[in-house]
């Protein structure tokens, strides 16, 4: 679904790689994973890279650090993508002018996250991460403190959809859109520079 949305060709920069889960089918392209915690790149790395050649790919970089603070050069990347990372972002504003930085002309920003149509529609999403995703979490992992928790703690404090198309069209990103997607779940936000 994200992969389709990005150029066939070209540097690509997937900001909150987390684990890998993404970055490991990404076929072909030349990318580069961000994130700002060493444990997650160390377990991406060996993951993403190892299927990448396996397929005939090149490696891809891994860079610490934040959408904040993005340590590349202007007009680096063709595209940048992220998924569930975003609502984690410190200062999305901030972020997004990083991102717009380092995209080169006409390239592309591609968000997923969580949804939230208006605020009614936040509420019955926060009672399902809280009731069912926490039920399951709890019976996956076993314990009461499950490390799924942080996901709905950051689904409270996320805007709607519509505020972040808002804020991309403010920070200066050109057609902006967004698509509700997984039954009312999650959105994709596209724009270009």
């Amino acid at each position: 679904m994200v992969q389709q949305r990005l150029p066939e060709q070209g540097k690509i920069l997937e900001i909150g790689c987390g684990p890998g889960s993404f970055a490991e089918n990404l076929e072909g392209r030349d990318l580069t994973c961000l994130d700002p915690i060493p444990a997650m790149l160390s377990v991406a790395e060996p993951r993403v890279n190892e299927k990448r050649l396996s397929r005939g790919y090149s490696k891809a970089t891994f860079v610490e650090g934040t959408a904040e603070s993005l340590p590349f050069e202007d007009c680096s990347f063709d595209a940048v993508c992220t998924l569930f990372s975003f609502r984690d972002w410190y200062d999305k504003p901030k972020g997004l002018s990083e991102v717009l930085r380092v995209l080169k002309p006409g390239g592309k920003i591609v968000i997923v996250d969580p949804a939230k149509i208006n605020r009614i529609h936040g509420l019955l999403g926060y009672l399902y991460m809280r009731v069912w995703v926490g039920s399951y979490a709890r019976i996956i992992c076993k314990q009461k403190e499950h490390p799924w928790k942080w996901l709905t703690k950051t689904y409270v404090h996320f805007g709607t959809t519509k505020h972040y198309e808002k804020m991309m069209k403010e920070t200066g990103f050109k057609n902006v859109k967004s698509k509700l997607i997984f039954p009312g779940m999650a959105t994709i936000w596209e724009g270009t520079k």
